[in-house]
């Protein structure tokens, strides 16, 4: 059996990954090895690693980094720390192959312990772009620690083949969070009124916007922005999804519960609604607000609106149902007010999504695993 390493640092990466690592662990061939770290192992952020072994899995290791602070100095020591930790759990566990999804920083420590240690690493979502934050930047540095790579678009996948890497070892699957929303039983709109205590209707929205980390100093101006906006609509209830512990993120979820303490009829707050009850809700609100990837990639498949605020998403490839504003008062009340005002979306066509992601995916890394050598990493040129 190869020993295949699974990381995990939030909710939301746990929630992209679990069809994943359900295959893995099925798989007769493959031993799985879960490793948690970053936001799961946090109180401040829910303990969401309860929901892992809540859902039947063994944790291997849990590597504690987060340092109580979202300052950029705070973020670089639990980056540190992180690769320190990773080295020894490396050591102890010895994984054959490593999986990473996204760009966190916590994932950038795990792929650079892990291309230094010689383990191969196969990188889920390469390829996409955002603005104003860091995510890029690591992004673009996992995949050149990276052997293997699996896309959510084939416009990323030529991205990434410009970024030096063989086309042979660049597949385009599509998005595992679409797949999610195929393959899993939703909880029923009066079930999950009665697990959230809060009564969904045709005026409800969800609502979860993240700070730039290039720009942190801007996180209060423009949420104050859009908690005015929303105050504007007649109405109107929401349900707030908090930040992850990213810079600035810890003052957003302060206004958020300042809000929701003046609002308590209409508003409700959740540091993880974790996936089923998260995408149950996105299925029936009438839209999902603010500046989080899964109103770009996710939302669409189930038929919901999306309001995308700012710049956190700009460059990525956007379906037909995604409406953009500024984060200013008067943008965000405009396209939210119409949007409101729209009839019920259906038969919606995602870009992001394709059949047999999660199959598509184990298929390939058994290919590489079972025939993998160690190799000197070559940069692939393009003709230009």
């Amino acid at each position: 059996m190869k020993k295949i390493c699974v990381i995990t640092g939030t909710r939301a990466e746990y929630g992209l990954l679990r069809p994943l690592i359900d295959k893995i662990n099925n798989d007769y061939e493959l031993k799985l090895q879960l490793v948690v770290t970053g936001m799961h192992l946090s109180p401040e952020f829910g303990l969401t690693y309860k929901e892992i072994e809540n859902d039947g899995y063994k944790i291997d290791e849990k590597i504690e980094i987060l340092l109580s602070s979202d300052t950029t100095v705070g973020i670089s020591k639990s980056i540190g720390l992180a690769m320190i930790s990773f080295a020894d759990a490396f050591e102890r566990i010895k994984p054959e192959m490593v999986v990473l999804l996204g760009d966190r920083y916590e994932i950038f420590a795990a792929a650079s312990t892990a291309m230094i240690a010689g383990i191969p690493i196969a990188h889920l979502y390469g390829g996409e772009t955002g603005a104003g934050t860091i995510d890029n930047m690591l992004r673009h540095a996992i995949t050149k620690f990276s052997f293997l790579h699996f896309t959510s678009t084939e416009f990323y996948r030529k991205r990434v083949i410009q970024l030096g890497e063989n086309p042979k070892n660049v597949y385009n699957v599509g998005s595992l969070g679409v797949e999610n929303i195929k393959s899993l039983k939703l909880l029923s709109k009066e079930d999950l009124e009665k697990d959230i205590n809060f009564r969904i209707d045709n005026n409800t929205i969800l609502v979860t916007f993240h700070p730039l980390s290039l720009e942190p100093h801007l996180a209060q101006i423009q949420f104050r922005e859009i908690l005015a906006a929303l105050g504007r609509i007649k109405n109107l209830k929401v349900i707030f999804t908090k930040c992850n512990s990213d810079t600035g993120g810890r003052i957003i979820n302060e206004m958020i519960d300042d809000f929701v303490n003046d609002n308590r009829n209409t508003t409700i707050s959740f540091h993880s609604l974790g996936t089923l009850r998260y995408l149950s809700a996105i299925k029936y609100v009438k839209a999902v607000a603010g500046n989080s990837s899964s109103g770009i990639i996710e939302v669409p498949s189930l038929e919901t609106y999306t309001l995308n605020i700012g710049k956190r998403q700009e460059g990525r490839i956007q379906g037909d149902t995604i409406y953009n504003c500024e984060p200013i008062e008067n943008d965000v009340f405009e396209k939210l007010s119409l949007i409101i005002d729209m009839p019920k979306l259906s038969n919606v066509n995602n870009p992001y999504e394709k059949n047999n992601t999660s199959a598509n995916i184990i298929r390939k890394i058994k290919e590489t695993i079972f025939s993998y050598k160690f190799e000197e990493k070559k940069f692939y040129d393009i003709d230009f």
